[in-house]
Formats: structure tokens, sequence, C-alpha cells
């Protein structure tokens, strides 16, 4: 573990190779067919990473799970009640591109594998946008992704609901094909072990605009661990052209896809909408909104131009 800086920091920064020693005697539970399947568009992910990087992560989770419920179990006991144990919430942050859902995909695969907590679900906070037509009428479809862009009073009810572990609470459905909220289709999240909670935004506290003034619950108020996956902003827009270049080639080609008309566009001007989509809105609300919030979570895993991760943060308890 380094110790440069370590005095000034609230985080304990590991090596790829150092974290792996974290696995100790942690069965690898994934088979590479598995593995395979988890892996995002233009992503390679390996075993040694599952190995070396989300073995450990998750072994520490369940560290921090099994203890959140044995918490639970105590103050009942003090209190002499027998109550329904709450999903522990695992919020995962990040920039478009850069691979947050691949992270929540494994960290749910393995997780699911430990015997105290097999139930775990993932949900995006996608599914939380307003609606198209909302945005067109708000003026907001150059700034999807953004904060105001969600329904966070909605966001919040939900997880409360799921906090207080309430049977079948909904969860839009957002749909990356028609690039839109589909109409009356819901996701039933029925009181899971563990609740996977994945979005740019969900790190993020509102900012003050004229007379507001600060909401006393933010969306993080539910997480009990959460992560952010980074990467430098040039990594991150050559990941998120070669994304771009690979859906034109395959999902774009869908005549129902909001993004067809994209689908038969020369290299060169796949290239220049992709830059011109990241620099307009994405890097925007990276820089202003999203990385902000980074030094927020309680682990950062840092990727380098490989898509592999290189380097842990974990906040110091």
């Amino acid at each position: 573990m380094k110790t440069l800086s370590m005095e000034y920091s609230p985080y304990s920064t590991f090596s790829k190779e150092e974290w792996a020693k974290l696995r100790f005697n942690t069965p690898m539970t994934l088979s590479k067919e598995e593995v395979k399947e988890l892996q995002g568009i233009n992503e390679n992910l390996s075993i040694e990473e599952v190995t070396n990087i989300y073995i450990p992560l998750t072994r520490l989770l369940n560290l921090y799970a099994t203890a959140s419920q044995q918490l639970h179990g105590a103050t009942d006991t003090f209190f002499r009640r027998n109550t329904r144990k709450v999903p522990y919430i695992i919020g995962v942050a990040g920039s478009v591109a850069v691979g947050k859902s691949t992270t929540s995909r494994v960290i749910k695969a393995l997780l699911s594998k430990w015997p105290n907590h097999p139930k775990v679900e993932i949900v995006t906070t996608d599914g939380f946008l307003f609606p198209n037509a909302v945005l067109e009428a708000r003026g907001l479809m150059k700034k999807k992704g953004f904060p105001e862009s969600y329904d966070t009073r909605e966001l919040i009810s939900f997880l409360a609901k799921i906090k207080s572990g309430m049977p079948n609470v909904e969860a839009p459905v957002y749909s990356h094909q028609f690039y839109d909220i589909i109409p009356g289709k819901y996701d039933r999240i029925d009181q899971p072990d563990i609740v996977i909670v994945e979005g740019i935004n969900v790190l993020q506290t509102p900012s003050l605009k004229d007379d507001q003034t600060l909401p006393t619950v933010f969306v993080s108020d539910f997480f009990d661990f959460s992560i952010y996956v980074d990467a430098e902003k040039d990594d991150l827009v050559d990941w998120y052209v070669a994304r771009f270049k690979k859906l034109r080639d395959t999902a774009f080609h869908d005549p129902t896809s909001y993004f067809h008309k994209y689908a038969t566009l020369s290299d060169e001007e796949t290239e220049e909408i992709a830059l011109g989509l990241w620099n307009q809105i994405n890097k925007v609300n990276l820089i202003h909104n999203i990385e902000p919030t980074k030094t927020r979570a309680d682990l950062i895993l840092e990727k380098g131009a490989n898509h592999a991760v290189s380097t842990i943060k974990l906040r110091k308890i």
C-alpha cells in the first residue's frame, strides 16, 4: 500500500497487485463464458481483471453487507422485535463510456454467489430520466444526462421505498434503442438482499439557484457504499468514439433505433458526430457535474487506457 501523501488523503491507495492480495482464499465463481457475457461494448473484460480487482472488492462488500445485517439483527434484539431486513444499497457512478454498467454487472454476478445475500438487483438511473416529451418542452434535450434532466424526486421516493423494505417497488424502464422512457413498463424490485444503483448522477448534490434552498435528502443518502469508476478524459473520449462506431455497425442498423440515421455514416463522419456529441454534452456534464462528485465515493476504481483497473482508492474509516 502506498504511503506517499497518505497523511493528507482520505483514501488508502492500492496498486492492482496490492489489491489482488486482498482476495485471500475467496474462490473464483464465474466461468470464462460468464465473464465474456458480462463485458460491455468495446471492452475486453478478462478473468485476470475479475480475479484481481472484483473478487477482492466483492469480498469487502460481502463483509460490509454482512456487518450491516448483523447490526440490523442487534437492533431488533435491543427493541425485542423481528423486522424484515432492508437491502444493502451500493451506488456506482462515473462518466459516460467509463464502464459503470460492466462494473455493476460483475459485482452483481459475484455477490449473488455468496450464500448470505443471493438476491442482487441492478437499477439504472436512466429509468428516472424525464421522458423526451418533457425534456423537449423544457428545452433540455441537449442536456440529457445532466442533473436537471432527471426526476430526482421520483428517484428518491423509489430509494426510500426500497430502503424501507417495501415489496414490489416499481422502477421505470428506459430504452437505449428508442432513447426514451417506455410508457407503462416497469421493473419490479421485490425485497432483494443487495441493490446496485448505477448512473452518472448518483453522487451529485443539487446546486443552489436564486432563492432555492438545498433539499434535506440526496440520492446518495440511501447508499451504504459508493463506487466511482474513473479514467483520464483522453481515454474516455477514445472509448466513447469507439463505442459509437461499434453501435453504428450493430444496434443503429435497427430501423426502430433512435440513432438509425447514423447507420450508414463513414468512419470519418461517425467520428465527427461522436466527437461533437462528446464535446457539446458528455464532456461538459463530466467536468461540471460528474467529476466533482468523485471524492464523495467510498471507493474509486482508476482505469488505464486499456480499460483495465490500475489503481484502487478506498476511503479510510
